[in-house]
């Protein structure tokens, strides 16, 4: 079984985004790893390993509109079932 269970990936769009602050935020309030927060002020890709999907989705939503959502089982994956 992996440390961080689910992987979470998914694009917010909205206005004045900052992926430094989006990054650190994500460093001070989530446990997690392989945190990738990148893109410019109206489009964030998020890439992050977490056993708690839900904080992150809600985070997300507060920074603007979420879209292109995944929410993978690597713990289901690493065992050959469909994540």
């Amino acid at each position: 079984m992996t440390e961080f269970r689910y992987d979470v990936q998914l694009l917010i769009e909205g206005h004045d985004l900052d992926e430094d602050a989006i990054n650190d935020y994500f460093l001070d309030n989530f446990k997690g790893d392989c945190l990738l927060a990148v893109g410019d002020e109206d489009l964030i890709k998020i890439h992050f390993h977490t056993n708690e999907p839900w904080e992150v989705l809600q985070y997300c939503a507060s920074l603007g509109e979420i879209f292109d959502i995944v929410v993978e089982d690597m713990d289901r994956q690493s065992r050959g079932l469909k994540g």
